[in-house]
């Protein structure tokens, strides 16, 4: 019985993507043709290369557009502070110590502002800088968070104890006893603290995620907290154009972190009113979600992005993790595939069809529209195929995969691969055995990977699979000097 309706649920399956590939392959030639990627674009030749326009050419300026702006904010907020500070006022060392606390401080909170910025999922920050820069910028901006509020709260404290004559010691407790906004400037300190001594990838690595979740969420309270804090000093206290400008960093900040937050989610389920159609084992830990809904056709997503799922079902509804789509979206059914690694996972296997989705997103750059160059590399192992095997839907004829596995049981979306690279011309290349035998050794070293890809340096580069597998591929990208801007990173994978 149990044979008996494994081959109905791959017989469902495959009826399920003739008919939609019957009815979408036209759209996704279209689409082909958008992001620069013609049929007959495939292939070397001099006029190839100057009638090719990088899909990623449309968005290459965002980027370098946020960081200026982010600079020259960080710089008028400290500016603001100089010209509003007379001279005479720095005569001595107490004073001058006294100011220092006050700069850090003005960094420390515009950094915060920054920090709940990035954590904001308003979608066009993720579309324009991509879920891995931000990433790393959130992780970089933390640590000097961290540095500037310390060092505010020393250099005021030394600051205000030489200009009294009195111990660090008697003026910390003259701060915490009298001055207006102390005790939620100390609460905040110890909250940033704790949450950043959670953020070394060791202890981060053995927390639940949907703790690790919980304990980030208190950089909120930490917002409140300092923003009381901050408007309480004599800078910001006495008016101006300074009170107005950093009102209006905070009213935008809390503006796109209620928007991404609460105002986008509650529309896209609103909207589309996301259930579970079906669930179907790939391997023996791997299985797929089907999701369907109202008016999938609208919905605004790209093959290789990800949303954050909430199933709600008993057990499963108090988590959101992300999961990737694992084909294109179309207007039919969405997918998604998922390694039971833990409970949470385990227990998605056990979804009934009609449970409701409620999903975020979508988000991330792991896309088609990222590329720069005509033609592409996807190096894909473990569950990390998920993402690949969409995103191979919408790159060029002729790109090359690469599918990092076990052993041939591990492999999933066989028949797919092998369809789509039969229809579009696509090669690809199955690496098995354990990490330490010749031929997987062999292919994370430039000459291993320059033997399969022979013109991997002018090729996007797509990756994605556990992270030693990923480290060891961008080492060896990097080696072969491959551009950073050709390798595109699946945001989980830091």
């Amino acid at each position: 019985m149990g044979r008996e309706d494994t081959a109905q649920r791959e017989s469902t399956r495959e009826s399920r993507f003739e008919q939609r590939d019957s009815r979408f392959e036209n759209g996704r030639e279209e689409r082909r043709e958008e992001l620069g990627s013609a049929p007959r674009a495939f292939g070397p030749g001099p006029g190839l290369e100057q009638r090719f326009k990088p899909p990623a050419a449309k968005t290459a300026g965002n980027k370098l557009f946020v960081v200026l702006l982010f600079w020259a904010l960080l710089a008028t907020s400290v500016a603001l502070w100089m010209f509003g500070t007379p001279p005479s006022t720095l005569s001595g060392t107490p004073e001058m110590v006294t100011a220092g606390g006050r700069v850090t401080g003005l960094v420390g909170g515009y950094l915060l502002l920054a920090q709940v910025l990035m954590m904001s999922r308003v979608a066009w920050l993720e579309n324009w800088i991509g879920g891995h820069d931000l990433m790393r910028w959130h992780r970089q901006v933390g640590v000097y968070l961290l540095l500037s509020v310390l060092a505010h709260a020393a250099y005021i404290t030394v600051g205000y104890a030489m200009s009294a004559d009195v111990t660090v010691v008697d003026q910390t407790v003259t701060l915490f006893n009298t001055v207006d906004g102390m005790v939620g400037a100390y609460t905040a300190t110890g909250i940033m603290v704790a949450v950043s001594m959670m953020a070394i990838r060791g202890i981060r690595r053995r927390m639940p995620y949907e703790l690790w979740k919980w304990l980030h969420w208190s950089t909120y309270a930490i917002l409140i907290l300092g923003y009381g804090h901050q408007f309480a000093g004599a800078d910001l206290a006495k008016g101006g154009f300074a009170e107005w400008y950093w009102m209006g960093l905070y009213a935008l900040v809390i503006a796109c972190l209620l928007w991404g937050r609460m105002v986008e989610p509650l529309w896209l389920n609103a909207r589309h009113r996301f259930e579970v159609m079906d669930v179907v084992p790939e391997t023996a830990t791997m299985f797929s979600v089907y999701i369907g809904g109202r008016s999938l056709n609208k919905l605004e997503a790209q093959a290789g992005q990800y949303f954050r799922w909430r199933f709600m079902a008993s057990g499963t509804w108090w988590q959101s993790h992300p999961f990737s789509l694992s084909a294109a979206p179309n207007e039919q059914w969405l997918r998604l595939t998922i390694n039971a690694v833990g409970s949470h996972t385990t227990g998605l296997r056990d979804l009934r069809p009609g449970t409701r989705v409620f999903a975020v997103g979508p988000s991330g750059t792991f896309t088609a529209g990222q590329r720069s160059r005509q033609r592409a590399l996807l190096i894909a192992g473990g569950s990390g195929i998920a993402p690949i095997r969409a995103v191979l839907e919408d790159l060029p004829n002729g790109s090359v995969v690469i599918y990092r596995a076990s052993d041939a049981d591990d492999i999933v979306f066989r028949d797919e691969l092998r369809s789509l690279a039969q229809r579009h011309g696509h090669e690809l290349r199955y690496v098995l055995g354990s990490r330490h035998e010749p031929g997987p050794q062999n292919l994370f070293t430039p000459q291993g990977l320059r033997e399969l890809v022979p013109d991997v340096r002018h090729r996007d580069v797509y990756v994605c699979g556990p992270p030693g597998m990923v480290q060891a591929a961008v080492a060896t990208l990097r080696r072969l000097r491959v551009r950073r801007r050709q390798i595109h990173l699946d945001p989980f994978e830091f």
